[in-house]
């Protein structure tokens, strides 16, 4: 980190200020928590300590690590054959291995449900053809688990599939020429130097697992996150909420740990100038039609699947008269919370980055630490925490967009964060020492000379925390005002009663409007590997 040579010893009071009451809004869930538990009566810790609530940790630990090494065994393989082979149409199977990322997961949920569950589309077809009236139920860990996996590998395979393509290819080579085949040069050079990214990325989906709301809901899998819901709907005494929320809080920390101790004992350089020879792709030869058996496998049980399932129930609601005009309210509610959240937690992400990457405080840790709120505290948590402070300090604000907003930037942050201050990392503080010599102010160098210089980091950050936020349920569910409905509400009320043709719309209109981001972020992320 770069000590705090630029401008002054000390940062500008509306940029510290800025700071300030970020980090007083990452800390109010955190406070709320305390506060419940603090105030608990034995009979409550009675309740949470029996065996029951024992099961449903256990339930949601088995969830996250099935997920988590499923999604790594998808992602690892199909990034290296997409980069490192001589695979036909590479370009467009990394778009398609990419797309799953813009159906959100109680949508993905809904569509296997209705298709392949019991009385769905799949049961239809083959009673028709087979007589064959009974499936298995899709519901549970099973369901939970398919549905999380296909749509969340994606995450780390965009990461690996950047990592693959900067590895250097001259210890690759070295190792050759030493011997070594195939197999062992994988486990002995190419794993290592994937080993960051393995694990930032395992860690990403361990945690997004972890508070997954949407799918585990609609395929009736009863977790941390689904029970905690159920408390805030039929309870009045909410202490019980808080001690299951800490339980979450204490397992996203821990993992955080663990991640952090790997990645701190864990360095790998390249060796020379930085830049490694144009590395030679391997031929598939006879493996060709078995690689695209399954990239087809995958991209049709991740993709093609659920977005013709969403096709189905739209055509079958059509001809039943299903009405669509209701989608274009939803559509402003969905793109005027998402829109206004990215640009307030990208602004607040670049103070926030400034302060930590170009000032050396004692504090600055733990204020990294506060900011990532929203990778350790699901959706539902933040929300009930923003509803209690509403309630009884700001009430101006309860029942209004501006809590939701508020909580939607909680849970965006770290990603907009973690982009900014990498992108600041890069650039050269004497370039900003020089603009001070010419008489230009804090401000100003802020404006015509960091942000310019930071516009792919910001494109990922605006795309990054515009499709997390379109996609948000819980939040949304819970701090919505009267009559305010956005497409992930519509989507999951509908589906959550098994009206799957009133589904179909908003689920297709909220997969179209996560398009245009990922386009953006795809070419943010080519663009910064070139540089």
């Amino acid at each position: 980190m770069y000590l705090a040579t630029s401008f002054k010893k000390l940062p500008p009071i509306y940029i510290s200020s800025i700071v300030f009451i970020t980090i007083t809004i990452m800390l109010l869930p955190f406070i709320y928590l305390f506060l419940r538990v603090y105030d608990a009566n034995f009979e409550v810790f009675d309740i949470f300590f029996s065996i029951s609530y024992l099961y449903i940790i256990l339930r949601s630990l088995l969830l996250m690590i099935l997920v988590s090494l499923i999604t790594l065994l998808l992602a690892l393989p199909l990034a290296w054959i997409n980069v490192r082979t001589l695979l036909p149409f590479s370009n467009v199977w990394a778009v398609l291995l990419s797309l799953p990322l813009v159906i959100p997961t109680y949508v993905g949920a809904y569509i296997y449900s209705s298709i392949l569950g019991p009385k769905g589309v799949l049961q239809d077809v083959l009673s028709f053809f087979f007589g064959i009236d009974t499936l298995p139920d899709i519901h549970g860990l099973l369901g939970a688990t398919l549905v999380l996996s296909l749509l969340s590998f994606p995450y780390l395979f965009l990461i690996l599939k950047s990592s693959i393509s900067n590895i250097d290819s001259t210890l690759i080579e070295s190792s050759r020429l030493l011997g070594y085949g195939q197999f062992k040069t994988f486990l002995k050079i190419i794993l290592p130097q994937l080993k960051p990214s393995v694990i930032a990325g395992t860690l990403f989906v361990s945690l997004y697992t972890l508070s997954d709301f949407g799918a585990v809901s609609l395929m009736r899998y009863n977790t941390l996150t689904w029970a905690i819901y159920q408390q805030y709907q039929s309870i009045i005494d909410r202490s019980i909420i808080s001690l299951i929320s800490l339980v979450l809080v204490l397992i996203a920390i821990l993992i955080i740990f663990i991640e952090s101790r790997f990645r701190n004992k864990s360095r790998y350089y390249k060796i020379g100038t930085g830049t490694s020879p144009k590395f030679k792709k391997t031929d598939l030869g006879i493996w060709k039609i078995p690689v695209f058996i399954i990239l087809g496998s995958v991209v049709f049980l991740s993709l093609i699947l659920p977005l013709g399932g969403l096709l189905y129930w739209l055509i079958r609601g059509l001809f039943s008269g299903e009405e669509l005009l209701f989608v274009w309210k939803l559509i402003y509610n969905s793109l005027f919370i998402s829109i206004l959240t990215s640009i307030f937690t990208v602004f607040l992400s670049i103070c926030m980055a400034i302060f930590l990457v170009r000032y050396n405080f004692i504090l600055n840790r733990y204020m990294e630490i506060i900011s990532l709120a929203g990778y350790v505290l699901p959706g539902v948590i933040v929300a009930i925490s923003l509803v209690y402070f509403g309630i009884n300090f700001v009430g101006v604000i309860y029942q209004t967009k501006t809590l939701l907003i508020i909580a939607c930037i909680i849970l965006a942050f770290p990603v907009a964060l973690g982009n900014s201050k990498a992108v600041i990392l890069q650039i050269n503080p004497e370039i900003e020492d020089s603009a001070k010599l010419l008489s230009k102010n804090f401000l100003s160098v802020i404006i015509f000379i960091l942000i310019p210089m930071m516009k792919s980091g910001l494109i990922m950050s605006l795309s990054l925390v515009f499709l997390l936020t379109m996609k948000e349920l819980p939040a949304t569910l819970i701090l919505g005002p009267l009559g305010f409905e956005t497409l992930a509400t519509s989507i999951w009320s509908s589906a959550s009663e098994a009206y799957f043709a009133r589904a179909a719309a908003p689920a297709l209109s909220i997969v179209i409007l996560s398009l245009f981001p990922l386009i953006l972020l795809m070419k943010a992320e080519d663009k910064a590997e070139m540089i």
